[in-house]
């Protein structure tokens, strides 16, 4: 007797103050033949009985009547997991003992024979409650938190700042410290409210987050396509108020090694960024274009805890993207802006950094170094697929990527571009289209270019056809020799294409000199070829002239100087 007063008593004092207008009757715990759930024993009153007994309780505490299961369980993993989960013990283990499926429904200590339920017991074993013994797809429980656990992870809190109530058992994280199996005002037995992720976001210090655009976005779903948020239980209306469960699931996730609520990267964003859905940016229509970063292509490769320069070539929303951090944040070419804050990426000394500061060094991840890189669509006289070397302002000419170029008197720039601006690679490579998101997600033009530029010997010059070129450079100065008094000659009149003599990355100073290479001059050696004397060459002769020495559409330059 004395002991079933004590647990009683128990059950009363560890109830907060702020919840004790609710009772365990009042939650689908209350298995009595008198309970409002759908799974009620026949006709049995009592209410803690199908947990807690006054007699032969094992274990002792907390008076546990309901049995304990005994099979190992597969326990949660990830390469981003600096804890030790054990097999689960404590509280977790009592929980399992019915929410792992193990044991039959009704089963308690005994008691020969299982309790008779005579409605709804299917609802105890549904997909959202039966965790399995399969514990990989679940939030790990039953490991140490530790200060030195939260130093080496580098995004948890030191267990100290942690308060009610949130809570350690025994200085292990259990399913009791986020779940009250007594009461349940807030939906799945949490023991706080989950709005903007306040229980998560208790222990989670995630770099970037208080700022980021899922954790401030005001958005709603539009009830176009899949619910995004159809794995939460009692989901709110808002990516800001869902937060982490925008993307997480801590039970039963498709996506085990990160919790993600899809087992396909892609699908756990482009549900939210596609036509109608929730986010204002289309980015799925994008994908599907002829030319892409083709995320559909890859799956399982990506790994939050890769090297900078993977070993195999891949590409995933997150190798661009950190969900934590990304932001609204405008910055001035080459900063980084805030899609894609956070990221990791390779500097121009081909150096490793952990988050980027220039917007080039996310693209220098790929395009640089990186033995699995595209190569260039172009036969160039000097071949060159490493972008950072292309780029590298020491060389003779360059598109002005990390600094301002090299020459100081362009003409033909298009008011406010000067010789002194800075550009970023998705001025030239992102979505085609009006009011298409910026980035190079997709684009029904070759090389995922924003606008037409046609590379073809033979190209009609028109508004159309070279649209890159002319967003930056005036048609008019171009075609008026403002610059270089054989252009109308070349792209008008010959149907030359400017991807004949200009390279439009740049030529690496490991290669090319300022007399041959100068203004980005690197020969497409499909249209230009040597001269009957084996010459192929341009020389910079001063200011606005130059000589060639080689031979293009049957006509020999040997040589032909451009005053």
């Amino acid at each position: 007797m004395n002991k079933l007063i004590f647990f009683i008593l128990s059950c009363w004092l560890l109830l907060p103050l702020y919840a004790q207008s609710q009772s365990i009757v009042e939650t689908t715990h209350n298995l009595s033949a008198f309970a409002s759930g759908t799974a009620r024993i026949g006709v049995d009153s009592e209410i803690c009985k199908y947990c807690h007994t006054p007699h032969t309780e094992q274990p002792a505490t907390p008076l546990w009547t309901s049995g304990r299961t005994g099979p190992n369980y597969i326990l949660y993993n990830s390469s981003t997991l600096q804890a030790i989960p054990g097999q689960p013990d404590g509280s977790s283990i009592l929980c399992l003992s019915c929410h792992d499926g193990t044991i039959a429904q009704g089963k308690i200590v005994g008691n020969n024979a299982s309790l008779d339920f005579s409605t709804g017991i299917a609802a105890m074993v549904s997909e959202r409650n039966n965790l399995t013994t399969d514990l990989s797809d679940d939030h790990p429980v039953s490991f140490y938190y530790t200060p030195a656990l939260a130093t080496t992870d580098g995004q948890l809190k030191d267990p100290s700042t942690i308060s009610m109530p949130v809570q350690l058992e025994d200085g292990k994280v259990q399913c009791v410290s986020c779940h009250d199996p007594h009461k349940n005002p807030f939906t799945k037995y949490l023991v706080a409210s989950n709005r903007f992720s306040e229980l998560c976001t208790s222990c989670h210090d995630r770099n970037f987050w208080p700022s980021s655009s899922h954790s401030t976005s005001a958005a709603t779903w539009g009830g176009s396509g899949e619910n995004p948020w159809g794995h939460i239980e009692s989901p709110y209306p808002t990516v800001a108020e869902n937060a982490c469960e925008n993307c997480h699931d801590p039970h039963n996730s498709a996506g085990k090694p990160y919790l993600l609520k899809s087992s396909t990267e892609e699908s756990n964003c482009l549900d939210c960024h596609s036509s109608g859905s929730v986010a204002s940016t289309d980015i799925l229509t994008q994908t599907l274009k002829t030319y892409s970063h083709n995320v559909f292509g890859y799956n399982q490769i990506h790994d939050p805890s890769e090297a900078t320069m993977p070993p195999a070539m891949h590409v995933e929303c997150q190798d661009c993207h950190n969900p934590h951090a990304t932001s609204a944040i405008t910055a001035q070419a080459p900063a980084a802006n805030g899609f894609v804050m956070g990221v990791q990426g390779i500097d121009q000394g081909g150096n490793a950094v952990s988050i980027i500061s220039n917007a080039y060094e996310l693209c220098y991840r790929c395009h640089t170094d990186n033995p699995t890189k595209p190569n260039s669509p172009t036969t160039r006289q000097i071949e060159q697929d490493n972008v950072r070397l292309e780029f590298d302002l020491a060389n003779p000419s360059f598109h002005p990527i990390e600094g301002a170029g090299a020459n100081s008197n362009v003409p033909s720039l298009i008011a406010p571009l000067t010789e002194s601006s800075i550009i970023y690679c998705t001025d030239c490579h992102a979505s085609d289209g009006f009011g298409s998101p910026k980035g190079p997600h997709g684009s029904i033009y070759p090389r995922i270019l924003k606008y037409r530029y046609e590379t073809d010997d033979l190209t009609l010059e028109s508004a159309t056809n070279y649209e890159l070129c002319y967003s930056c450079h005036s048609q008019t100065s171009i075609l008026s020799d403002v610059s270089f008094n054989g252009h109308s000659k070349h792209v008008r009149d010959e149907k030359t294409p400017c991807n004949a003599c200009h390279d439009p990355h740049g030529v690496s100073a490991t290669q090319g000199n300022s007399i041959n290479n100068s203004h980005l001059i690197n020969f497409d050696l499909s249209i230009v070829s040597p001269d009957n004397l084996g010459r192929l060459r341009y020389e910079n002769t001063g200011n606005n002239t130059g000589t060639c020495y080689l031979s293009c559409h049957g006509k020999q330059h040997s040589p032909l100087g451009y005053q």
